[in-house]
């Protein structure tokens, strides 16, 4: 009898033992197979297995949110992508190190050097939104000195101003050159100064040496609390269309189109969580504070004061804005060629961000 219960004892630990062996091996194939998204924010994709590093070119502003969010929520991780945020002094650096396939996604504006770059047949692509203006509160404009706002009042009244942007044959001198041309004059008709750094524009106009300046978020709410600026006139009354920041991706992602499109997919994931913040209340608080630890931005009070950063959560990028930034490079001769807007976005992966997503509403 003993050497019975015996019996059964020990077949019962092996049949436990046979058990739990099988289950591990099931959770080490849920971690590579094609169940692990059952339950994640992608039903439906298989994680990259090994993972893959990806480098982003970046400054961690706001409008890098896209990045910054699923960084911190754990997105790009959960599809097997480790973002390695890299620095650079400017665009053209980072522009040279895409087609180089040193970097491979971009977070940048347009210039003539990305589109000389398409020119040459270098791989380079912009491939989804990364700042708009919202109408009535653009997060990128010109402002005037707090002091001039009675003789500044509409567009000519800029002519002959000394007026700065942060770099010329770029984004920053196309956006002032549309707000002159709706007075019919451009940036030769105004006394344009190059200043590098946007905190620098400000403080030129705290001491009166400049008049006006484009300038970005959180630095156009400081100077009007602080006295020293104006926020003048929307930008959706000079120019609607724009395009003001883009995500590109570089030779290297481009040759790795299953890498490209989870990065989108984390990325849109992304905005779609800031949108829900910042424009339908919705957990709010939780992305202000992933916002504040990880972009240059780390006041929270002012995620509440200043204008929002648009960041169209179906991904797109403003073809019409593509093509008037085209046109305006054209136009002053910065081009090697002829360029369309068609030539150099590539929107399959956000086609394809979408069809796992769905549209946001």
């Amino acid at each position: 009898m003993k050497k019975i219960l015996v019996f059964l004892l020990i077949l019962s630990m092996l049949v436990l033992l046979i058990g739990g062996c099988a289950k591990t091996g099931q959770t080490s194939s849920d971690n590579t197979g094609s169940n692990v998204n059952a339950k994640t924010n992608f039903p439906g994709v298989t994680p990259l297995s090994p993972a893959v590093k990806v480098t982003v070119g970046m400054k961690q502003v706001v409008s890098d949110a896209g990045v910054l969010i699923g960084m911190a929520k754990g997105y790009y991780k959960e599809l097997g992508i480790e973002i390695e945020a890299v620095q650079f002094n400017t665009g053209q650096e980072m522009i040279n190190a895409l087609g180089a396939g040193q970097l491979d996604v971009g977070c940048t504006v347009t210039s003539s050097g990305l589109f000389n770059a398409m020119l040459r047949g270098i791989p380079v692509k912009i491939v989804a939104d990364k700042g708009i203006n919202v109408p009535g509160k653009g997060y990128y404009r010109l402002i005037i000195r707090k002091d001039l706002v009675n003789e500044i009042k509409d567009f000519a009244d800029l002519k002959g101003r000394k007026l700065a942007v942060v770099g010329t044959a770029s984004l920053d001198e196309i956006c002032l050159d549309r707000v002159l041309n709706k007075a019919g004059i451009t940036t030769k008709d105004v006394d344009l100064q190059v200043i590098r750094a946007f905190p620098d524009i400000v403080a030129a106009m705290s001491n009166k040496s400049i008049d006006g300046g484009m300038v970005i978020e959180p630095f156009v709410t400081s100077a009007v609390e602080k006295g020293i600026a104006d926020p003048w006139k929307d930008p959706a009354e000079y120019d609607p269309d724009a395009q003001i920041a883009l995500l590109v991706y570089g030779k290297s992602m481009m040759e790795r189109p299953e890498v490209a499109k989870r990065f989108m997919l984390a990325y849109i994931k992304s905005l779609r969580d800031y949108n829900d913040a910042f424009f339908k209340d919705k957990n709010k608080d939780e992305i202000i504070s992933i916002l504040a630890e990880y972009s240059t931005v780390k006041d929270k009070e002012l995620y509440k004061k200043m204008y929002p950063v648009g960041l169209n959560p179906n991904g797109y990028v403003r073809m019409k804005g593509i093509q008037a930034d085209i046109d305006w490079y054209k136009k002053y001769g910065l081009l090697t060629g002829d360029i369309k807007a068609e030539d150099v976005v590539d929107n399959s992966f956000v086609d394809y961000a979408l069809s796992v997503l769905g549209k946001y509403e």
